[in-house]
């Protein structure tokens, strides 16, 4: 975490873009810690909102449209390798696809705010063959609104931010392992409803 935090202090808006576009292609980068420190040093005065906010969105739009052009080259190959271990095949991808076109797009939007979520959707999407012209709108207003959240939030707290930043990255990892339950738990239901119905 402190190698991080000097990156921004020496680097700057060069490091908050750089770490945030790798954080959400994968790399295990604490974002949301790394863009309220970003509001803090906002706060002392040591960076400036706008080219703040400028550099978390490049960083974070620029991470997940990596992610999904991953999705549409490499996707697909993956899940011709995998999918029997996974239980995927192709009918199955034009099924997320369709979903995403109805609802998944607002995952899009909001998995931003759901530690490991993020890391995926943008994946999913360019696997699906998600149409760039779908994925681009939600997928950028959704970082858009994370940047801008995390990094006022860390100005807001101001020295506060090292203590309440610990509990929230607490809460949001408690709302990741409860936001997988539930969909674990709709998708074992629904699976059950279908057999049933199938009998």
């Amino acid at each position: 975490m402190e190698l991080f935090f000097g990156w921004i202090h020496q680097y700057g808006y060069v490091a908050i873009v750089m770490l945030l576009m790798m954080g959400i292609v994968g790399v295990p980068v604490p974002d949301e810690t790394l863009l309220t420190f970003a509001g803090y040093l906002v706060f002392k005065q040591k960076l400036a909102f706008v080219p703040a906010a400028l550099a978390a969105f490049v960083g974070s739009i620029s991470g997940i449209t990596l992610s999904y052009g991953l999705g549409r080259s490499v996707g697909r190959y993956l899940i011709g390798s995998m999918g029997p271990v996974l239980r995927l095949d192709f009918q199955k991808m034009e099924r997320v696809q369709a979903w995403y076109v109805r609802r998944g797009k607002y995952a899009l939007l909001f998995g931003y705010f759901v530690p490991g979520v993020r890391h995926v959707t943008a994946f999913v999407a360019g696997s699906s063959k998600l149409p760039l012209i779908v994925f681009a709108p939600f997928a950028y207003t959704g970082g858009l609104l994370w940047s801008l959240c995390f990094l006022t939030l860390g100005y807001a707290l101001g020295e506060e931010w090292a203590r309440t930043s610990v509990a929230l990255h607490r809460f949001l990892v408690i709302g990741t392992l409860l936001f997988c339950a539930t969909l674990t738990a709709g998708f074992i239901l629904r699976r059950r409803r279908a057999r049933a119905s199938a009998r």
